[in-house]
C-alpha cells in the first residue's frame, strides 16, 4: 500500500477520536471568554473614561513592543487562510457536514482563535498608538498572498506544523502579556495571557494528533517529522508585508523585533524540538523501517545541531522602520 493510501487509513481510523479531542481541548462557546469580555463597554456611560485609561496606560509600551504586538495580530487576523488550507488537508472532507470529525474539529478550532484577531484589533484600535488603515493594508495583503508551509496536503505534516506552531504562538502571546504586565499595562496583560492559554490548549491537542498517529503508523510519522524540520517550521506571517513592499519583505524585520525583545528567539525554536522529540519519545521508538530509523536519528541530533548554529546568530539593530507604528523609542 502506498503511503498515501496509509494515511488516508490512517486518518479514517482514528476519525472516532477527534470527538473526544473536541470534549477535551476545546470550551463550550456559552463558556468561553469573548473578547467583549476584556474591552470597554461601549453601551457604558464610563466608555470614553475605560478607553481614556487604556490610551494612556498604551504610552509606557516602546516600538519594538508595538511592532512585535501588531505582528501577532496581524498573524490572528489572517485566520481566514489557515482554515481553508486545514480544510483542504487529505481526510478532512468538509463536505460531508457533521459527518467528518476532522472538518468539525477544524471549525471548531478556527472558532475558538477567531476572537484572538477580534480582541486584538479592537485594543489596537481604542490605544491610539498604532496606524490601523496600514495595519488593515498590511493584514489585506496577508490573506490574499496566502502562504505556503511546506506541508502540502499531507496530515501527518500539517498536524506537526500545528503541533510546534501553536506553542510557538503561546510563548509569543505570553511573553508579550508579561511584558505589558510589567509596564504597568494591566489588561493587555490579562488579554494576552487567555490568548496565550487557548494556544496551548490547541497544541495539546495537536500534539496529541500526532501521537495518536504515532502509534498507528511510526514510519510515516517520523518520516514526515523530520522533513518538516529539514524545510524548518515557517511562522504562518512569513510572507508578511507593507503596503508598497514585496512578499515577505517585513517578515524578517519583524522577527528580529521578537528576537530583541525576548518574545520569540531561536532557542525558543530548539526548546520546542526537544519538548515535541521528547513527547513522542522519539528517541525510544523500535520497529522501524531503515528511513524511519534515519529520520529518527536525525531528529534525536537536531536539537544539539541548532544550538551551535544559534550560538553564532546574529541579529541586526534593523534601521528600518514599520509604517504601522511610529518609532518613539525602543523598549
Amino acid at each position: 500500500m502506498s503511503a498515501h493510501n496509509i494515511r488516508l487509513e490512517v486518518m479514517k481510523a482514528i476519525e472516532g477520536k477527534v470527538e473526544g479531542f473536541i470534549d477535551s481541548y476545546l470550551v463550550p462557546i456559552e463558556k468561553i471568554w469573548q473578547p467583549t469580555d476584556f474591552l470597554p463597554d461601549s453601551q457604558s456611560d464610563n466608555f470614553f473614561n475605560e478607553v481614556e485609561q487604556i490610551r494612556e496606560e498604551a504610552k509606557e509600551l516602546g516600538y519594538d513592543f508595538w511592532v512585535t504586538l501588531v505582528a501577532d495580530t496581524i498573524t490572528e487576523e489572517a485566520l481566514p487562510t489557515y482554515e481553508s488550507w486545514l480544510m483542504d488537508v487529505e481526510g478532512i472532507d468538509q463536505h460531508s457536514g457533521n459527518e467528518n470529525g476532522w472538518s468539525k474539529w477544524v471549525r471548531q478550532w478556527t472558532a475558538e482563535e477567531n476572537r484572538h484577531g477580534d480582541v486584538l484589533n479592537k485594543y489596537l484600535y481604542l490605544s491610539g498608538r498604532v496606524n490601523m488603515r496600514e495595519v488593515e493594508i498590511t493584514t489585506q495583503h496577508l490573506i490574499a498572498d496566502g502562504f505556503d508551509i511546506g506541508t502540502d496536503r499531507d496530515p501527518y505534516k500539517n498536524f506537526i506544523y500545528t503541533s510546534f506552531q501553536e506553542l510557538a504562538t503561546n510563548i509569543s502571546h505570553k511573553r508579550v502579556g508579561q511584558m505589558a504586565k510589567k509596564k504597568g499595562n494591566t489588561l493587555l496583560g490579562k488579554m494576552c495571557t487567555i490568548i496565550a492559554g487557548d494556544e496551548m490548549r490547541h497544541h495539546l491537542a495537536y500534539r496529541e494528533f500526532v501521537k495518536t498517529i504515532m502509534d498507528q503508523d511510526p514510519n510515516g510519522m517520523l518520516l514526515a517529522f523530520a522533513d518538516m524540520m529539514k524545510r524548518k517550521i515557517v511562522m504562518p506571517a512569513h510572507f508578511l508585508r507593507e503596503s508598497g513592499g514585496e512578499i515577505g519583505t517585513a517578515f524578517e524585520t519583524f522577527s528580529n523585533c521578537a528576537q530583541r525583545l525576548g518574545v520569540y528567539t531561536a532557542q525558543d525554536y530548539i526548546e520546542i524540538l526537544k519538548k515535541l522529540n521528547n513527547y513522542w519519545d522519539v528517541e525510544n521508538l523500535r520497529g522501524l523501517n531503515d528511513s524511519a530509523e534515519k529520520a529518527r536519528d536525525y531528529l534525536t541530533k537536531l536539537p544539539s545541531r541548532l544550538e551551535r548554529i544559534s550560538e553564532r546568530m546574529k541579529y541586526d539593530q534593523d534601521q528600518y522602520h514599520f509604517k504601522w507604528v511610529e518609532a518613539n523609542g525602543r523598549i
